[in-house]
């Protein structure tokens, strides 16, 4: 089911970007949208693994980028572990880290919001869409 619930999520991403360019008229490259559902994705699969209850994700832009906002149940800061040759799994985060900008985590009355923003490769975003 969780495996479902992130492909669905992804598909959201494509469908906001693709929507950015069909009735705004700006380009999103395929280098974007690659790389805004691998953000969504590692997001949403952090949520679904360690936090209990709903899942709440929001797309917009902001500010010339793509901002994808992930909120959980789990009140807990996720760590992003430093490269290890040898572990396997868990680089979800660090590869969101190399692909985003301005990650911020914050903690909520319940849960926490994760926010990754991911820059545009080509034109600027309007803001306040999504």
């Amino acid at each position: 089911m969780t495996g479902s619930r992130i492909a669905a999520a992804r598909h959201h991403a494509a469908a906001f970007l693709e929507k950015i360019r069909t009735e705004y008229g700006l380009p999103v490259s395929q280098r974007v949208r690659e790389s805004t559902e691998l953000v969504v994705g590692e997001l949403v699969t952090h949520a679904h693994q360690y936090a209990s209850g709903p899942v709440l994700m929001q797309l917009r832009t902001s500010g010339g980028g793509a901002d994808v906002v992930v909120r959980d149940g789990n009140p807990a800061v996720p760590v992003i572990h430093a490269a290890a040759p040898g572990r396997a799994g868990q680089y979800g985060l660090e590869t969101i880290k190399e692909v985003a900008e301005k990650p911020s985590i914050e903690r909520e009355p319940i849960g926490k919001r994760m926010r990754r923003s991911r820059p545009p490769l080509d034109s600027a975003f309007p803001t306040s869409r999504g």
